[in-house]
């Protein structure tokens, strides 16, 4: 962590060569291998003394050492600098992305102490970069699985959805459209990016992305209109007929998105104009979910329409603009080895639900559990059984979109014929579409509709800028439903995930 390869001088890496470079990589590969558990290890205690060593750090300095470290070797590829060449560029962005995983897994004082401040920002960003670099790479799905399992395990604190509402300045180019907001805009766009344009193999991701972007939800203050358009394009796109009745699954990523846009109009309403608005235009999407035909013969009729184009959404040149100096993500170059890794466990294994708003209950059991051991305050507390859960939260965490599929390499030919024999029937789809949660959408819309409508008629409105001054300044108080309580979905260790790292790790 204390290395720094850009030197005093530019272009000093021409003149002399850096031993060190190749001493921290390697040193990061030991480190990561002894760090790693074991295949038969218990419940217990790790007898693995690195484990034990990482997970007693607790002085400030130390955490405050390791992360500059960390963050100032990440960005270390990605810095612009205006003598083109001028510093040496590291490439073990991969090594440090496991040890970063290491800590914030074995160590939460650690993870707390990226968390409470912004600085948390800075190992995000070049994150989000890797991964719209790397999503056409086939040779890189496993750094696109490493960079979402952090997002998935530091979207677990209410901190970091908190510190995504900083103002984003572009100070690292990626191959997105420019935009003015905050960091969760660019987590949007870049989840958007990725899910639209991303390969194949991603498909498994898909549920973990949407879960990082629904444990956030409850704390986005504003959210810009390019990530607002971006978000309500992916409702558009998973709620057409034909992708629902295309897989057994599918419906699961309408659940994740519909309980993100429940937690913001109940949470953060006055200031998500912009996602409003963008509702308001797209009320159809909400009407035609709602409506959704469950009779015989609409239903093969839109399992056997297959879409032709991609899924993108139509927009001017000017908005998918990208930013000045970013590059388009390459394809694996001839002859690459394509990643063989395990399969990635259901989202049901990755994480447990957590209620962000206690109930008596599980208050009594906190109070008791820290009196008998104060010691394990740090431990994350699952949600006991009786805590309110949002409605369609059991479908949501269930069988998510894309988990069950495994890292095809040979045998595509043999699982498209397997998804074949599944049929739609009236009674699978009326068994989910009951449970959506579309009651807080539908009353927003009933509410707003009329008065934007009337307004517009009565001024001759053509311009947006009065009706997002108007949702600015308007209210739902006492017209929504009973506001749900916050669930965050927080990642939990499992074997399935360790023998994942392992894979990839050697």
């Amino acid at each position: 962590c204390g290395y720094d390869p850009a030197g005093v001088l530019p272009y000093n890496h021409l003149l002399w060569a850096d031993s060190k470079e190749n001493l921290v990589e390697l040193a990061l590969q030991v480190l990561i291998v002894t760090l790693d558990e074991g295949a038969n290890q218990s419940d217990g205690p790790s007898d693995n003394l690195f484990l034990n060593y990482l997970s007693r750090i607790h002085r400030e300095e130390d955490f405050e050492f390791m992360l500059s470290g960390i963050t100032r070797l990440l960005m270390n590829p990605l810095v612009q600098t205006y003598l083109p060449g001028s510093q040496r560029k590291v490439n073990f962005h991969q090594e440090l992305l496991i040890l970063f995983w290491k800590l914030c897994e074995h160590n939460r004082k650690f993870m707390f102490h990226v968390l409470k401040s912004s600085n948390v920002l800075e190992v995000i960003v070049p994150i989000l970069h890797y991964l719209i670099d790397s999503r056409a790479d086939h040779s890189k799905v496993g750094l696109m699985h490493i960079g979402v399992f952090i997002l998935l395990l530091l979207s677990g604190e209410r901190n970091f959805g908190v510190r995504l509402n900083k103002p984003y300045t572009a100070t690292v180019p990626m191959d997105i459209p420019v935009f003015s907001g905050s960091h969760a805009d660019l987590l949007i766009i870049v989840f958007h990016k990725i899910i639209t344009t991303g390969h194949q193999r991603l498909q498994p991701l898909f549920d973990c992305l949407l879960t990082i972007l629904c444990n956030i939800s409850p704390y986005l203050k504003s959210m810009s209109m390019t990530a607002a358009c971006k978000l309500i394009h992916l409702v558009e796109a998973f709620s057409t007929p034909w992708f629902l009745m295309s897989n057994q699954t599918n419906h699961n990523l309408v659940f994740f998105l519909l309980e993100m846009l429940n937690n913001i109009i109940q949470y953060q309403f006055d200031g998500n104009y912009n996602l409003v608005y963008t509702m308001i235009r797209k009320r159809t999407v909400f009407h035609q979910l709602a409506n959704l035909p469950t009779d015989c013969s609409t239903m093969q009729k839109n399992a056997s329409k297959k879409s032709k184009k991609p899924l993108t959404r139509k927009s001017s040149q000017i908005e998918d603009e990208s930013m000045e100096g970013s590059q388009p993500a390459r394809p694996a170059e001839p002859g690459t080895l394509k990643a063989s890794l395990m399969k990635l466990p259901r989202i049901e294994n990755l994480t447990e639900d957590v209620s962000a708003h206690p109930s008596k209950k599980l208050m009594d059991q906190l109070t008791q559990s820290l009196a008998s051991n104060s010691l394990e305050s740090g431990k994350p507390i699952a949600a006991v059984a009786g805590s309110p859960v949002q409605p369609g939260a059991d479908v949501g965490r269930g069988e998510a979109a894309g988990s069950e599929k495994v890292e095809e390499n040979e045998k595509k030919d043999d699982s498209s014929s397997t998804a074949d024999k599944w049929v739609p029937t009236p009674e699978w789809i009326s068994s989910w579409k009951n449970k959506m949660p579309l009651q807080t959408v539908m009353r927003m819309l009933q509410v707003l509709v009329p008065q934007v409508e009337k307004m517009c008629i009565d001024k001759g409105l053509t311009d947006e800028s009065e009706i997002l001054r108007f949702l600015q300044n308007g209210t739902l108080v006492g017209l929504l439903p009973v506001p749900h309580p916050i669930l965050i979905r927080r990642y939990q260790a499992n074997p399935g995930t360790a023998m994942w790292f392992r894979t990839y790790m050697w």
